[in-house]
């Protein structure tokens, strides 16, 4: 998997929120995503590409409530952390085609592991502008408060790297 560079830093699909997408991914039983229908199932759409703060956690009501997760929805706390995955998807979708799942959650039993994620070039554009604002202020996101700024800069330095790779 060509993002297993980012992987190995523990700040790509290394967090809970990362493994409650992982589960919403999964949940979708799609082999095509398209970006909109993310943003608009997790409330992002509503955050009007503003991922610094948001009071109350990004929610998602599952359609399959009989799916491994234990609630009829699914919670998001960090905007950011997020879109920082969802780049992570979009780069591996533009080297490879697709992603597999399994390679993400370490499961072999998943039974639709290959998925491609579709964005526009408006959404291209607003995630390159979201890992750009990150880049240059990593300390006035929300996840500043449970990440030591040390962290949050080395964060930021991947999100660049990220950024660059999809779209210079």
């Amino acid at each position: 998997m060509y993002i297993t560079k980012y992987l190995d830093s523990g700040y790509i699909f290394g967090t809970d929120d990362s493994l409650t997408f992982l589960e919403y991914l999964k949940e979708k039983q799609k082999e095509e995503i398209f970006l909109e229908e993310i943003f608009s199932d997790i409330g992002l759409d509503k955050l009007n590409g503003d991922f610094r703060q948001h009071e109350e956690p990004l929610t998602v009501v599952l359609a399959n409530v009989e799916s491994d997760y234990d609630e009829p929805y699914m919670e998001f706390y960090y905007a950011i952390d997020l879109i920082m995955n969802i780049s992570a998807l979009l780069l591996e979708c533009k080297v490879s085609g697709s992603v597999d799942l399994c390679e993400l959650c370490e499961e072999e039993d998943l039974e639709n592991d290959m998925i491609r994620i579709t964005a526009t070039p408006e959404e291209h554009q607003l995630i390159n502008k979201a890992l750009k604002d990150f880049s240059a202020a990593p300390l006035d996101y929300d996840l500043s408060e449970m990440v030591d700024e040390e962290e949050m800069k080395e964060m930021a330095e991947i999100g660049e790297k990220l950024r660059k790779e999809l779209y210079e």
